[in-house]
């Protein structure tokens, strides 16, 4: 993913270009999606909005997430400019779907709870 951000489309050689192409028949991301796929149908279904919680180890995946979604909103412009490989838009997308899935097994596993987010009455 560095490289391919890191190296310009626009402006990079065939050659150059050629050694950062990542994830091109979207293996990589489908994988991801699998390993949701396998952690999800452990979990109960989610009918609320959470907020990161749930103990040590699902609190860390929750924070990786977040970075994980700033990066994706970084990589936005760079893949709209043509700048990098539309794959590592869709990967990071995945990565961090995948981060929050995993937290949320890890708060099951670990026995922790989970908090819903409840929006606060405006008028009491």
């Amino acid at each position: 993913i560095g490289a391919n951000v890191a190296t310009p489309r626009t402006k990079a050689s065939e050659a150059r270009a050629a050694k950062t192409v990542f994830d091109v028949d979207g293996g990589l991301a489908k994988e991801l999606e699998s390993w949701i796929d396998g952690l999800d149908t452990q979990l109960p279904p989610l009918r609320n909005f959470i907020l990161p919680s749930g103990g040590k180890a699902a609190s860390t995946l929750h924070v990786a997430r977040s970075i994980c979604r700033r990066a994706e909103r970084r990589v936005v412009p760079i893949v709209q400019d043509d700048n990098a490989d539309p794959s590592v838009g869709r990967y990071l997308n995945r990565l961090s779907d995948f981060l929050f899935v995993a937290a949320r097994y890890a708060a099951m596993k670990d026995g922790k709870k989970e908090y819903i987010y409840w929006v606060r009455d405006e008028k009491n």
